[in-house]
Protein backbone atom coordinates (compact mmCIF):
# COMPACT_ATOMS: atom_id res chain seq x y z
CA UNK A 1 0.00 0.00 0.00
CA UNK A 2 1.36 3.41 -1.01
CA UNK A 3 1.83 5.88 1.84
CA UNK A 4 1.96 9.51 0.75
CA UNK A 5 4.90 11.42 2.24
CA UNK A 6 4.20 14.33 4.55
CA UNK A 7 7.13 16.09 2.88
CA UNK A 8 8.31 15.35 -0.67
CA UNK A 9 11.18 17.41 -2.07
CA UNK A 10 12.74 17.01 -5.53
CA UNK A 11 15.65 18.99 -7.01
CA UNK A 12 15.07 21.94 -4.68
CA UNK A 13 17.50 24.85 -4.98
CA UNK A 14 17.53 28.24 -3.31
CA UNK A 15 19.39 31.53 -3.78
CA UNK A 16 19.91 34.71 -1.78
CA UNK A 17 20.78 38.18 -3.08
CA UNK A 18 20.95 39.69 -6.53
CA UNK A 19 23.65 40.68 -9.00
CA UNK A 20 27.16 40.28 -7.58
CA UNK A 21 25.65 39.23 -4.24
CA UNK A 22 23.66 36.40 -5.83
CA UNK A 23 24.59 33.23 -3.96
CA UNK A 24 23.26 29.70 -4.07
CA UNK A 25 22.35 28.35 -0.62
CA UNK A 26 20.68 25.01 -1.35
CA UNK A 27 21.74 22.55 -4.06
CA UNK A 28 19.60 19.78 -5.56
CA UNK A 29 17.79 18.82 -2.33
CA UNK A 30 15.83 15.55 -2.43
CA UNK A 31 13.98 14.28 0.64
CA UNK A 32 10.89 12.34 1.67
CA UNK A 33 9.47 12.24 5.18
CA UNK A 34 6.57 9.96 6.02
CA UNK A 35 3.72 10.19 8.55
CA UNK A 36 4.83 9.58 12.13
CA UNK A 37 8.57 9.83 11.43
CA UNK A 38 10.96 11.78 13.64
CA UNK A 39 13.81 13.12 11.53
CA UNK A 40 16.85 14.98 12.80
CA UNK A 41 18.77 17.23 10.42
CA UNK A 42 22.24 18.17 11.58
CA UNK A 43 25.17 20.05 10.12
CA UNK A 44 27.43 23.06 10.74
CA UNK A 45 26.17 26.63 11.07
CA UNK A 46 25.53 28.25 7.71
CA UNK A 47 25.01 24.95 5.92
CA UNK A 48 21.41 25.75 4.90
CA UNK A 49 19.44 23.86 7.58
CA UNK A 50 17.26 26.74 8.73
CA UNK A 51 16.70 27.92 5.15
CA UNK A 52 15.37 24.48 4.24
CA UNK A 53 13.21 24.38 7.37
CA UNK A 54 11.62 27.74 6.57
CA UNK A 55 10.92 26.65 3.00
CA UNK A 56 9.20 23.49 4.22
CA UNK A 57 7.22 25.55 6.71
CA UNK A 58 5.90 27.91 4.05
CA UNK A 59 7.73 30.83 5.67
CA UNK A 60 9.85 31.46 2.58
CA UNK A 61 8.94 31.21 -1.12
CA UNK A 62 10.17 28.22 -3.12
CA UNK A 63 12.26 29.36 -6.10
CA UNK A 64 13.28 26.20 -7.95
CA UNK A 65 12.42 22.51 -7.91
CA UNK A 66 9.47 20.84 -6.22
CA UNK A 67 8.47 21.00 -2.56
CA UNK A 68 5.25 19.29 -1.54
CA UNK A 69 4.01 19.54 2.04
CA UNK A 70 0.91 17.56 3.00
CA UNK A 71 0.37 16.88 -0.68
CA UNK A 72 0.41 20.58 -1.63
CA UNK A 73 2.99 21.91 -4.08
CA UNK A 74 4.55 25.06 -2.64
CA UNK A 75 6.45 26.12 -5.78
CA UNK A 76 4.69 29.25 -7.10
CA UNK A 77 2.05 28.85 -4.38
CA UNK A 78 0.05 31.96 -3.55
CA UNK A 79 -0.03 33.36 -0.02
CA UNK A 80 -3.51 31.96 0.60
CA UNK A 81 -2.28 28.43 -0.14
CA UNK A 82 0.82 28.92 1.99
CA UNK A 83 -1.34 30.14 4.87
CA UNK A 84 -3.61 27.09 4.60
CA UNK A 85 -0.55 24.82 4.69
CA UNK A 86 0.91 26.62 7.71
CA UNK A 87 -2.28 25.91 9.68
CA UNK A 88 -1.36 22.21 9.67
CA UNK A 89 2.22 22.80 10.86
CA UNK A 90 3.49 23.35 14.40
CA UNK A 91 6.62 25.48 14.81
CA UNK A 92 9.10 25.34 17.70
CA UNK A 93 11.92 27.88 17.65
CA UNK A 94 15.16 28.17 19.58
CA UNK A 95 14.12 31.42 21.25
CA UNK A 96 10.61 30.32 22.29
CA UNK A 97 9.04 33.38 20.58
CA UNK A 98 6.55 33.77 23.42
CA UNK A 99 4.68 37.03 23.86
CA UNK A 100 5.83 38.39 27.21
CA UNK A 101 2.57 40.22 27.95
CA UNK A 102 0.50 37.03 27.60
CA UNK A 103 0.21 34.17 30.10
CA UNK A 104 1.21 30.61 29.23
CA UNK A 105 -2.42 29.79 28.42
CA UNK A 106 -2.88 32.88 26.28
CA UNK A 107 0.29 32.13 24.31
CA UNK A 108 -1.06 28.67 23.46
CA UNK A 109 -4.53 30.03 22.69
CA UNK A 110 -3.09 32.38 20.07
CA UNK A 111 -2.07 29.43 17.88
CA UNK A 112 -5.62 28.06 18.02
CA UNK A 113 -7.35 31.29 17.09
CA UNK A 114 -6.33 30.70 13.47
CA UNK A 115 -8.77 27.78 13.38
CA UNK A 116 -12.27 29.06 12.68
CA UNK A 117 -13.90 25.74 13.60
CA UNK A 118 -12.99 26.06 17.30
CA UNK A 119 -15.15 27.94 19.78
CA UNK A 120 -13.63 30.14 22.48
CA UNK A 121 -14.46 27.46 25.03
CA UNK A 122 -12.78 24.74 22.97
CA UNK A 123 -9.71 26.93 22.51
CA UNK A 124 -9.42 27.49 26.25
CA UNK A 125 -10.01 23.84 27.14
CA UNK A 126 -7.51 22.56 24.59
CA UNK A 127 -4.87 25.06 25.71
CA UNK A 128 -5.26 24.10 29.37
CA UNK A 129 -5.18 20.40 28.48
CA UNK A 130 -2.01 20.72 26.41
CA UNK A 131 -0.22 22.76 29.08
CA UNK A 132 -1.20 20.11 31.61
CA UNK A 133 0.24 17.44 29.31
CA UNK A 134 3.58 19.25 29.26
CA UNK A 135 3.64 19.53 33.06
CA UNK A 136 2.56 23.16 33.39
CA UNK A 137 -0.99 22.66 34.61
CA UNK A 138 -0.28 24.68 37.74
CA UNK A 139 1.37 27.50 35.79
CA UNK A 140 -1.16 28.22 33.07
CA UNK A 141 -1.62 31.80 34.32
CA UNK A 142 2.11 32.53 34.73
CA UNK A 143 3.82 35.06 32.49
CA UNK A 144 7.03 34.00 30.67
CA UNK A 145 9.22 36.24 32.85
CA UNK A 146 8.28 34.09 35.85
CA UNK A 147 9.19 30.79 34.19
CA UNK A 148 12.47 28.96 33.57
CA UNK A 149 13.97 28.35 30.13
CA UNK A 150 12.76 24.76 30.17
CA UNK A 151 9.25 25.82 31.13
CA UNK A 152 9.16 28.41 28.35
CA UNK A 153 10.18 25.77 25.84
CA UNK A 154 7.40 23.53 27.17
CA UNK A 155 4.94 26.31 26.44
CA UNK A 156 6.37 26.51 22.92
CA UNK A 157 5.82 22.76 22.51
CA UNK A 158 2.27 23.04 23.85
CA UNK A 159 1.59 25.89 21.43
CA UNK A 160 2.99 23.92 18.49
CA UNK A 161 1.03 20.76 19.26
CA UNK A 162 -2.26 22.24 20.53
CA UNK A 163 -3.75 22.46 17.03
CA UNK A 164 -2.94 18.77 16.47
CA UNK A 165 -0.72 19.47 13.44
CA UNK A 166 0.33 16.85 10.93
CA UNK A 167 3.89 18.20 10.92
CA UNK A 168 6.11 19.80 13.58
CA UNK A 169 9.22 21.79 12.59
CA UNK A 170 11.71 22.49 15.40
CA UNK A 171 14.77 24.72 14.96
CA UNK A 172 17.39 24.08 17.68
CA UNK A 173 14.74 23.39 20.36
CA UNK A 174 17.33 22.49 23.03
CA UNK A 175 19.96 25.18 22.31
CA UNK A 176 19.10 27.33 25.32
CA UNK A 177 18.53 24.44 27.72
CA UNK A 178 20.79 22.44 30.02
CA UNK A 179 21.37 18.72 29.48
CA UNK A 180 18.45 17.51 31.57
CA UNK A 181 15.91 20.13 30.46
CA UNK A 182 16.87 19.59 26.82
CA UNK A 183 16.42 15.86 27.08
CA UNK A 184 13.07 16.25 28.82
CA UNK A 185 11.85 18.66 26.15
CA UNK A 186 12.64 16.42 23.16
CA UNK A 187 11.25 13.33 24.89
CA UNK A 188 8.07 15.29 25.51
CA UNK A 189 7.94 16.30 21.84
CA UNK A 190 8.45 12.68 20.87
CA UNK A 191 5.72 11.39 23.20
CA UNK A 192 3.07 13.96 22.31
CA UNK A 193 3.77 13.86 18.59
CA UNK A 194 3.56 10.07 18.51
CA UNK A 195 0.26 10.25 20.39
CA UNK A 196 -1.07 12.66 17.76
CA UNK A 197 0.49 10.77 14.84
CA UNK A 198 2.37 13.72 13.37
CA UNK A 199 5.85 13.88 11.85
CA UNK A 200 8.69 15.89 13.39
CA UNK A 201 11.68 17.49 11.65
CA UNK A 202 14.28 18.77 14.11
CA UNK A 203 17.28 20.92 13.20
CA UNK A 204 19.92 20.53 15.90
CA UNK A 205 23.59 20.58 16.85
CA UNK A 206 22.78 18.64 20.03
CA UNK A 207 24.37 15.18 19.82
CA UNK A 208 22.67 14.20 23.08
CA UNK A 209 19.25 13.84 21.45
CA UNK A 210 20.14 11.95 18.26
CA UNK A 211 18.76 8.68 19.61
CA UNK A 212 15.15 9.90 19.53
CA UNK A 213 15.26 10.03 15.72
CA UNK A 214 13.98 7.43 13.30
CA UNK A 215 16.42 8.79 10.74
CA UNK A 216 19.27 11.32 10.69
CA UNK A 217 20.13 13.45 7.66
CA UNK A 218 23.16 15.67 7.18
CA UNK A 219 23.33 19.13 5.63
CA UNK A 220 26.68 20.58 4.60
CA UNK A 221 27.47 23.49 2.27
CA UNK A 222 23.89 23.45 0.98
CA UNK A 223 23.87 19.74 0.11
CA UNK A 224 21.73 17.17 1.88
CA UNK A 225 23.42 13.80 2.28
CA UNK A 226 21.83 10.38 2.28
CA UNK A 227 20.44 9.23 5.58
CA UNK A 228 23.34 8.37 7.84
CA UNK A 229 21.76 5.71 9.94
CA UNK A 230 18.47 4.11 10.84
CA UNK A 231 18.30 4.24 14.61
CA UNK A 232 15.11 2.21 15.13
Amino acid sequence: MYIQPIIEIENLEHFFGEGELHKQILFNINLKIYPGEIIIMEGPSGSGKTTLLTLIGGLRSVQSGSLKVLGQELLEAREQKLMQTRRHIGYIFQSHNLLQFLTARQNVEMSLQLHDNLSRREIRERSVSMLTNVGLGERIDYYPENLSGGQKQRIAIARALASQPKLVLADEPTASLDKYSGRAVVELMQKLAKQQGCSILIVTHDNRILDIADRIIQMEDGYLSEELIALK
